[in-house]
């Protein structure tokens, strides 16, 4: 009997993947009735959801043994407490791909100041002012999940000396791996760069406020293509205006998209990206969504079930 899968992450994204869940779900010897119709909740397996997906209430899904979600963050889904079922947040590898290289994209270009080039061509020929090699430019990851891991892993190929911390401790070569409330403080004090890959939890909420930015260096860059919820909007407005953060690039917001008289858009110092860093890639995502159907009708351990109590 095939594995009644519900595709309820909305009509926008049914085309994406339709195609690409049967293909593999072919490719592996998979029985499946893929559909997004509604179905009779009492018959479905499992549901493929994202935020803003058309189901709200879990609760009469009482067969379910997976709700798979297509975006890494599930802070929505954790909230839910009608979502009872298994729950497995979305991790793609072209999605780590594409947030590793927003992240050294941006991290090199404020290490060789390109923007000082690319918008100050005045016809004056100025290279008094060299950026240091990388060795000498110490970056910090705070969060070293998949996707802050591996971007921390990227940085210090490129001879930045990493140091990353996170709510745990953890081990990457290269990388000097911090955790806890002092362990913060330290990588803080250590960032040139900055960059936020944490997840939105109760814990990370504005978690870079005006003390912590205090600790930062004189003139440290950030980059946050993490959520926009780790940062306390106006202690970073304040800290801009006053010279102690040299820049900010802000790929996400609390408010999205970001309303036009924010003050955000038309500051010196920072520059503003439409959450583009990482999007979840079709091909690659329904790969990680069947194997994950076939584990949860084997009855075997899924991948990357959230831990409501982290919430994540």
């Amino acid at each position: 009997m095939p594995a009644t899968v519900y595709f309820a992450a909305g009509a926008d994204l049914w085309p994406d993947y339709e195609g690409p869940i049967r293909r593999h779900a072919a490719a592996a010897g998979l029985d499946i009735a893929l559909d997004d119709a509604a179905p009779d909740p009492a018959a479905v397996d499992v549901i493929v959801t994202a935020p803003g997906g058309v189901v709200q209430d879990y609760a009469p899904f009482t067969r379910a043994r997976l709700v798979q979600n297509l975006w890494a963050g599930v802070e929505r889904l954790v909230a839910n407490p009608t979502l009872t079922q298994p729950l497995c947040r979305m991790v793609d590898p072209a999605m780590t791909e594409s947030m590793t290289e927003y992240v050294v994209g941006h991290v090199l270009r404020h290490h060789l100041g390109i923007d000082v080039h690319i918008h100050g061509q005045d016809g004056v020929w100025r290279n008094t002012v060299l950026p240091p090699v990388a060795r000498n430019r110490p970056v910090t990851v705070l969060g070293l999940g998949e996707l802050g891991g591996a971007a921390a892993r990227a940085l210090a190929a490129l001879n930045f000396p990493v140091t990353g911390w996170s709510r745990s401790q953890k081990r990457i070569d290269g990388v000097d791996c911090l955790a806890g409330p002092e362990g913060l403080a330290t990588a803080l004090s250590r960032a040139a760069i900055l960059v936020t890959l944490v997840p939105d939890t109760a814990e990370t909420e504005s978690l870079l406020n005006a003390d912590r930015l205090a600790l930062l260096p004189e003139g440290a860059t950030i980059v946050n293509p993490g959520r926009g919820t780790l940062i306390d909007d106006a202690a970073l407005l304040a800290a801009l205006d006053a010279g102690r953060i040299g820049h900010a690039t802000l790929d996400v917001f609390r408010v999205e998209p970001l309303p036009p008289d924010h003050p955000y858009w038309a500051h010196p110092r920072v520059t503003v990206t439409p959450h583009i860093a990482a999007a979840t890639h079709p091909d690659t995502a329904s790969a990680v969504v069947v194997e994950n159907i076939r584990r949860a009708m084997a009855g075997a351990a899924l991948l990357h079930r959230v831990d409501r109590g982290r919430g994540y």
